[in-house]
């Protein structure tokens, strides 16, 4: 799978980690930076990684800041990110089969790095269950990101 990675400085050093896990389990990574420990604003690298899904150029993308919360938010503000901040296994997987989660959004200064490997495996090993009651709520979603003028 095509994965699209991006940190800020305080996940950078555990986006290195995850770009070799990725290489080492047969994905393919798409590394949007950062590479240094240099302070930088995380909401580009969340655009980075947000417009790589939108366009198509990668499957999924997972994306990390010191919490995950800076990053989530940023990534969730474009229409059709489902970004979800994950620090179980539960949710990694959970999310995708349910909310069709599209991001895995980590916090480095939260989890270690083989928590952080464990939760990147449930998260590309996990397919949208596309049952009606899951189709229904994304549909509700959609609707948020694109108001009519009656729901205003």
């Amino acid at each position: 799978m095509r994965v699209a990675i991006g940190a800020d400085h305080a996940g950078w050093q555990l986006k290195q980690q995850i770009v070799s896990f990725l290489a080492e389990t047969g994905h393919e990574a798409v590394d949007l930076g950062t590479h240094g420990p240099e302070a930088v604003d995380y909401p580009d690298f969340a655009a980075l990684v947000a417009r790589q899904i939108l366009d198509g150029s990668a499957e999924r993308g997972v994306l990390i800041c010191g919490s995950g919360v800076g990053v989530c938010v940023a990534a969730n503000k474009f229409p059709g990110i489902r970004a979800g901040l994950c620090h179980d296994t539960y949710s990694a997987h959970q999310g995708v089969e349910h909310d069709d989660m599209n991001i895995l959004v980590l916090g480095a200064r939260v989890i270690g790095v083989e928590l952080a490997k464990e939760l990147l495996s449930h998260f590309l090993a996990a397919r949208f269950s596309g049952e009606t009651r899951h189709l229904r709520r994304l549909e509700k979603i959609r609707e948020f990101e694109h108001p009519s003028e009656d729901t205003r």
